[in-house]
Order: C-alpha cells, then sequence, then structure tokens
C-alpha cells in the first residue's frame, strides 16, 4: 500500500478531516460508558436511556440527509462549523441532566445534530472531492481509519475522566473538547469552496436530476437497506456491550478498552477496506464483511466468555467495524459521481441511522424485560445473511443517463 502523490492542499484538507472525524466518532462512542452511572445516579432503567440513544441515531440519521444537502448547496464548513457547537452544547446540556426530557433533548437530539454535521455524511465527500477518482477509496479509508483512531484514543479517556470528575464533569470537559472541532474547521474555508466537486462543471446534472436518477434506481436501494444492518451492529455494540461485558462480572475498565480496541483495530480494517474496495468488486467487499460478523458473533455466543475471548471478539470486530464505509460510499460515488456525494450518502446513511435506532432501543427494551442480551444478538446474526443477500443483488456501476462529467 502505498502513499498517493497529491497537492499540500489536498493533504491539508486531509489532516483536518481527519482530525475532525477522530473527536467527533471518539465522542459518540464513549456514551456507552454512561449509561450504568447516569441510571444508577437517576433511578433510571437501560430501555429509558437506550431511547434517548435510539433518538441521537436517528436524530443523526435524518438531520444528516439535510446536512449534507446544506453541504452541497453552500459548502462543508459552514455545516461543520454549526454541527462543532450543536455537539459541544449536546455534552454540556447531557452532563445536569435531571430529567427524561432533559436526556432525549441533551444525549438524543443534540448530540444526534451534532454528529450529523461532524460526521462521515459531511467530512468525506469534503476529503473525496480533494483527489482523484484513482485516490478516491484511498482517502475514504484514510477518513473512515481516523475516526476509529478516535474511538480508540477518546473512549478509555472518558472512562479516566468518569473516575476523575464522575460521569456529570466527565460529559462538560467533553463538551469543552468537542469546541475544538471548530478550530479545524474554520481554515478549511481557504482550500474548499461552495459546490466544489473536484469536476467540470460542464454538463454536469443538475441535483434535482441526480436526486431523481438515485430515487428509481434500485441498486441504491438495496446498498440503503443493506446500511441498516450495519447501523444495526455497530450502535448495539457502542451502547450495550459495556454493560453486556459488567454484567458478566468483568470491570468497567475493560469495557472501556474493549470498544476502545475495536476503534484500534478498525484502523487496519478500514484501511484495508479503503485499498481492496479501490481494485475489487466493493458489493463483495462488503458481503465479506456482514457475514464474517455474523460468525465472529455467533463464536462470542457459543464460547465460553473470558477475558480472552472478549478481547478477541473485540480485535475481529475492530477489523470489520467501519470497514463497510469505504466500498459503502464509493459505490455511491461509482453509482452517482461526486457532486452530489454528501446529499446521496447522507440518505444511505439514514438507513444506517434507522438500524441504530433500531439496534439500541431493542437492546434496552429486551434487556429490561429479559434481563440479558441475547435475543438481539441473534437478531443480528440473522441480519447479516439478509445484507449479504440484499448486497448481492447490487449493479456495480455508473447509473444510466448521468452525465459523464458527474463520475
Amino acid at each position: 500500500m502505498t502513499f498517493p502523490r497529491l497537492p499540500a492542499s489536498a493533504w491539508f484538507i486531509i489532516a483536518a478531516g481527519s482530525c475532525l472525524l477522530m473527536l467527533a466518532f471518539g465522542f459518540r462512542a464513549s456514551f456507552g460508558l454512561f449509561v450504568q452511572p447516569m441510571s444508577a445516579a437517576n433511578d433510571w432503567g437501560r430501555d429509558l436511556i437506550g431511547l434517548a440513544l435510539a433518538i441521537q441515531n436517528l436524530a443523526w440519521g435524518l438531520i444528516a440527509v439535510l446536512a449534507g444537502g446544506l453541504a452541497d448547496r453552500f459548502g462543508n464548513v459552514r455545516v461543520l462549523v454549526v454541527g462543532a457547537l450543536l455537539y459541544a452544547a449536546g455534552l454540556w446540556v447531557t452532563g445536569g441532566v435531571q430529567t427524561p426530557w432533559g436526556l432525549h433533548m441533551g444525549a438524543g437530539l443534540l448530540v444526534g445534530a451534532g454528529i450529523a454535521g461532524t460526521g462521515f455524511g459531511i467530512v468525506l465527500p469534503l476529503m473525496a472531492k480533494a483527489v482523484s477518482e484513482d485516490d478516491r477509496q484511498w482517502v475514504l479509508g484514510v477518513g473512515t481509519a481516523a475516526g476509529s483512531m478516535g474511538q480508540f484514543l477518546i473512549v478509555p479517556l472518558a472512562q479516566q475522566f468518569i473516575d476523575w470528575l464522575g460521569w456529570t464533569g466527565a460529559l462538560h470537559v467533553m463538551g469543552l473538547m468537542a469546541l475544538g472541532m471548530i478550530a479545524l474547521a474554520m481554515p478549511l474555508a481557504r482550500w474548499v469552496k461552495p459546490g466544489s466537486a473536484g469536476v467540470s462543471a460542464t454538463g454536469e446534472d443538475s441535483m434535482a436530476r441526480t436526486i431523481g436518477l438515485a430515487r428509481g434506481h434500485l441498486s441504491y436501494w438495496l446498498l440503503t437497506l443493506g446500511f441498516f444492518v450495519c447501523g444495526f451492529h455497530l450502535a448495539f455494540i457502542t451502547v450495550h456491550f459495556p454493560g453486556y461485558l459488567t454484567d458478566n462480572g468483568f470491570d468497567p475498565d475493560v469495557a472501556a478498552w474493549s470498544i476502545g480496541l475495536i476503534g484500534l483495530c478498525n484502523v487496519v480494517g478500514a484501511m484495508v477496506s479503503g485499498y481492496i474496495s479501490g481494485r475489487v468488486s466493493m458489493k463483495r467487499v462488503l458481503m465479506f464483511i456482514y457475514i464474517t460478523r455474523g460468525v465472529v458473533t455467533v463464536a462470542l455466543l457459543v464460547l465460553p466468555l473470558s477475558l480472552a475471548s472478549v478481547l478477541t471478539f473485540s480485535c475481529l470486530t475492530g477489523f470489520l467495524w467501519l470497514a463497510t464505509v469505504p466500498p459503502t460510499t464509493g459505490l455511491v460515488a461509482t453509482m452517482f459521481g461526486t457532486r452530489y456525494m454528501a446529499t446521496l450518502y447522507g440518505v444511505v446513511f439514514l438507513g444506517h441511522q434507522l438500524g441504530s435506532f433500531t439496534g439500541v432501543w431493542l437492546g434496552g427494551w429486551i434487556y429490561e424485560r429479559t434481563g440479558n442480551y441475547d435475543a438481539v444478538w441473534w437478531a443480528g446474526v440473522a441480519l447479516s445473511l439478509v445484507a449479504v443477500a440484499l448486497h448481492a443483488g447490487i449493479r456495480e456501476r455508473r447509473v444510466d443517463n448521468l452525465a459523464p462529467a458527474a463520475v
């Protein structure tokens, strides 16, 4: 794997975008650590907290569609700044929450909106537009790996904040840290102009025409439905795996490091996925990822639970964690080009977040009624098989009637 030769402006965008994603996804991945202390402090069940985090994922998905459209029309940087402000506000509000309404507003709506404005749907298209089509999958892998590195670095740090400052103080500190994303976004205005696509505007399809083609394209909807499964897996594990481990006698630090280890291993997984997706069938990469997730989950459930099995599961899951993002975003770009990629990926990502909502909410609901997560784990295995079948039907090529300049 070699580094491409890029202009200084492209490297600047890649570096700033990667740092933004590290912060955005590190904060988001930490929320599972707060479930138990928040529950104990307020006498709330996991179903209530799970609902708030499910609202977060749903708000993230819904607002991501709007944020993508605004970024395509007015520029990514403005959306990033607003997203960072909302993210910081959400973390701060959650740190002082005492009522379910405040929890749903802070951890749910505000944080969800903040992630929508600072996450993959805004930053990855910006990075993809900074390089040539030949280097696109590589840079998508780099951006995805950056989000995972943030998960590795920030989740254990968040646990230390909880140990030192309590869960309230930890969230307040993280809220102040989130403001740092503004400092990373502002300099990008020098390099990225609103509506910049990295392609000639001559003969390019309008947004309405491109969205109309996407609306009637079966492969686009199969990709969206398949991403539902990815969201189900990731959100359930992020929110409920720490509780699953502590329920089985593990120390909270083990739970924190297991989530961090997933992020560390996905640095490699995302980079490899991005590299391979530029050279082989992207839909086959996705099919392999989903079936392997199912096998790894079955192994966790049927083998004796130990520190070794937890660490092995975390490593293997990490290699597959966000490895879906480079081929998924790559398929969107292959079908429709990069001009309206933020908008089109936003719709696909909404499918992901509907899955996230389902996984988080269902995990809390089933736990409160059965005392365990077994049914949700097995539902995730079944959905892995569904995702494989959905991706098998995708046609991996440019959409008919789309202007060549948009590719």
